[in-house]
């Protein structure tokens, strides 16, 4: 009988009643949208790298060397030989290791050196491997393969050529040495979208008639000697490492942090990025605050509408009680309704959020790398679901005991 009362009531009032459930449904719908972006973006940043067990650079901090090495932000405190990269190499708990050599750019762009191993041991979001979308992988000194945002924002195409500068933000080039653009990599939404890749020989080929920083004076030796020349690294950035098994990881973490030959350090990605993400998470709480505070602003709106309401409504209240109904009834109705269009709104909510997500989830994995997963929904979906209506039963409190307090003399005088 109260829950027929209760939806032939909304339906007399269907206008504010349905801005009131599209209020509540655009709020969830934000805090679940915001929910989903944040995880999505935890999970997005910590794929970053995935499969490599170690990271080894030069000692400084576990943060400071992820930086560099993986998202290209700051520079190395110091080299590592490349006697001692060898010799960790050379190692038998080390199934494969990647050398990074940094410090110069392009156009605001970081430029790696690397070796081929590079785009096949460098994953990423679970496993991925780089993928090429244009071209090819370095086949000559001088190639270079630029990620998808170098090639978007400086509208370069394969065989376009490229002129690298001494440094971060600097305005020597190396324009005797341009490169040519062999490849174009696909999106990842990491790092290497917004790195250009070329070859460890081809770092040191450029840096052929330089020393100490600077160019030398007069000194300009011909390609085809620098192509004759023992183009062997004396130093690297970093190395990406992977064990041939699990086990021996903190094993060879520990005698790389012992190494006696130079100090070294050897970090575990995974640790590192959380640590990282402990940093800049802070971010999240804010957002997550700022749709918790939109759906209790939607749920005041609510009881603001009810409260209004009560005056138009109190004849109707008071021929209510004259048929014969308790004021508890009264007070069940008006809970009762607040309940059914919070929920209604909270699942209506729900489902702008996954035609949101049907439409967004390519445009944003393709622009921003941040990929959105669509999964049916879970224990999480339902108890917002659940805390919505109950917040929306609690907020209705307020009016339904004033309506309770109203007396049926009250309710039947007509005021002139």
């Amino acid at each position: 009988m109260i829950l027929r009362l209760a939806f032939g009531s909304l339906l007399a009032r269907a206008l504010t009643v349905g801005m009131t459930i599209l209020a509540i449904a655009l709020s969830v719908a934000l805090f679940l949208g915001v929910e989903k972006v944040r995880t999505g973006a935890k999970a997005s940043f910590a794929d970053t790298i995935s499969g490599t067990d170690l990271i080894v650079g030069a000692r400084s901090g576990s943060v400071q060397l992820l930086l560099y090495s993986v998202f290209r932000i700051g520079n190395a405190t110091n080299n590592v030989t490349w006697e001692s990269y060898q010799d960790i190499a050379s190692r038998s708990e080390v199934d494969w290791i990647v050398p990074i050599s940094l410090g110069d750019s392009h156009r605001q762009f970081r430029v790696m050196g690397t070796t081929e191993a590079f785009f096949e041991h460098y994953k990423y979001r679970n496993g991925r491997s780089l993928a090429i979308q244009q071209g090819e992988l370095m086949g000559d000194l001088f190639d270079a393969v630029i990620g998808a945002d170098v090639a978007r924002t400086l509208g370069y195409n394969t065989g376009d050529p490229i002129v690298v500068a001494h440094g971060i933000a600097s305005f020597s080039e190396h324009k005797d040495q341009p490169f040519r653009v062999s490849g174009i990599l696909e999106k990842t939404g990491t790092p290497v979208d917004r790195t250009v890749i070329v070859s460890l020989e081809a770092i040191e080929a450029i840096h052929v008639d330089w020393k100490s920083g600077a160019r030398v004076p007069g000194q300009s030796t011909p390609e085809e000697i620098i192509r004759q020349m023992d183009l062997t690294p004396s130093s690297i950035t970093a190395a990406l490492v992977g064990v041939n098994s699990p086990l021996q990881t903190f094993a060879l973490q520990r005698a790389i942090n012992e190494y006696s030959e130079e100090p070294l350090l050897a970090i575990l990605p995974g640790v590192a990025l959380q640590e990282l993400w402990a940093i800049v998470g802070i971010a999240e709480t804010a957002l997550l605050a700022v749709s918790v505070m939109v759906v209790v602003t939607a749920l005041l709106g609510m009881m603001a509408t009810i409260l209004s309401s009560l005056n138009e409504r109190r004849r109707e209240m008071a021929i209510l009680r004259a048929m014969g109904a308790s004021p508890f009834t009264i007070l069940g109705l008006l809970v009762l309704e607040s309940a059914l269009t919070a929920f209604c709104g909270a699942v209506l909510g729900l489902g702008i959020l996954y035609v949101g997500l049907f439409v967004a989830q390519p445009i944003v994995d393709q622009a921003f790398g941040l990929y959105l997963p669509i999964t049916p929904p879970g224990m999480s979906e339902l108890w917002v679901i659940i805390t919505v209506v109950c917040a929306g039963a609690i907020v209705s409190m307020v009016p339904a005991i004033r309506a309770f307090r109203l007396s049926l003399a009250d309710g039947m005088i007509v005021k002139s």
